[in-house]
């Protein structure tokens, strides 16, 4: 994979796209004969033999009794489906998780705890962990002619990621050694002294040529962009291979990480794999064969997804 520095390259994808955002087309492009609405896996928490606490009755818990429950918490991934079956919901292609989860108003969508005391917690938006992405990616190899040429662009936005000119540290790393902490507190920028600072680098996990470098420009968001043949992402080790790997967290004893593309694509442009930062979901457009192909896959939880499908916060008529 290498850095593509002409934004050219993703040109097509702006002339495909919504203004405006009432629909998914506002980053999901038009033009393909058939959609998938790929659901990002949830998480579940249970207890052998008694109700998840809820936040509140932790918080009331003696010290003693958070002791006991120290672990035994059962963490389980959780599909859609399961949420649904579990608060008498509806799965349909155009859910969303408050609803699916019946969150009160004003309650938290986030954490939801089911009548038989399991809690759920909500998907991850915008990212997917590497075999995840690798089973789908399996399904998009074998629908492109290009499967070996390919682009892959990352949201900028993405903490860390990029360097740039200023007084605090593009990054940060949590640490439990009580030194570093305090050498952390000391070097906390002053806000009256900054005004008589010069600015310095703050090195990302990508390179200053990189990071001051131009990008794809899409309606309210803008990429990084690399060369990525589709193949390499059929692979979870794909994020050995990454430019955007954060190297630095694996010196400090982190395992291999690199973000989740927002956007990849084949040269031949017969599909486009769209995550979307503020979607829980993962959204594929590409032939009606493919979505066939993705949505029947078991180990992938997916629906076929209607042309002008709204993913809005409020889009779940069903189970409102």
């Amino acid at each position: 994979m290498e850095w593509i520095d002409d934004p050219s390259r993703g040109d097509w994808l702006r002339e495909r796209l919504d203004e405006s955002y009432a629909t998914m087309h506002g980053v999901v492009p038009r033009g393909y004969p058939a959609y998938a609405r790929v659901f990002h896996p949830a998480s579940v928490r249970s207890l052998p033999d008694r109700p998840v606490p809820t936040q509140d009755e932790y918080e009331r818990m003696p010290e003693a009794e958070h002791q006991a429950l120290y672990g035994r918490y059962i963490d389980e991934p959780a599909r859609w489906a399961d949420a649904a079956t579990a608060f008498g919901t509806v799965l349909h292609p155009t859910a969303q998780w408050q609803a699916l989860v019946r969150t009160p108003v004003g309650g938290d969508w986030r954490t939801r705890h089911t009548s038989n005391g399991r809690e759920f917690s909500a998907p991850a938006e915008g990212d997917l962990e590497p075999a995840d992405l690798a089973a789908i990616a399996r399904h998009l190899v074998a629908h492109t002619a290009t499967p070996d040429a390919g682009v892959a662009a990352v949201w900028e936005g993405w903490g860390g990621l990029l360097g740039h000119l200023g007084h605090s540290p593009s990054r940060s790393m949590l640490s439990d050694d009580p030194v570093h902490e305090r050498m952390l507190q000391r070097s906390i920028p002053n806000p009256f002294e900054d005004a008589f600072r010069k600015p310095t680098w703050q090195a990302g996990i990508l390179s200053e040529r990189i990071s001051t470098g131009p990008r794809l420009t899409l309606p309210g968001r803008e990429y990084v962009m690399f060369s990525a043949a589709p193949r390499e992402f059929a692979d979870p080790d794909w994020v050995l291979g990454a430019p955007w790997r954060d190297v630095e967290s694996e010196e400090r004893g982190f395992p291999p990480a690199a973000q989740h593309p927002s956007l990849i694509w084949p040269d031949d442009r017969a599909w486009v794999l769209v995550s979307e930062i503020d979607f829980d979901s993962t959204v594929i457009a590409g032939s009606a064969e493919l979505i066939r192909a993705i949505c029947a896959d078991p180990v992938i939880e997916a629906l076929p997804l209607p042309e002008n499908a709204a993913l809005t916060w409020d889009a779940d008529e069903v189970n409102a």
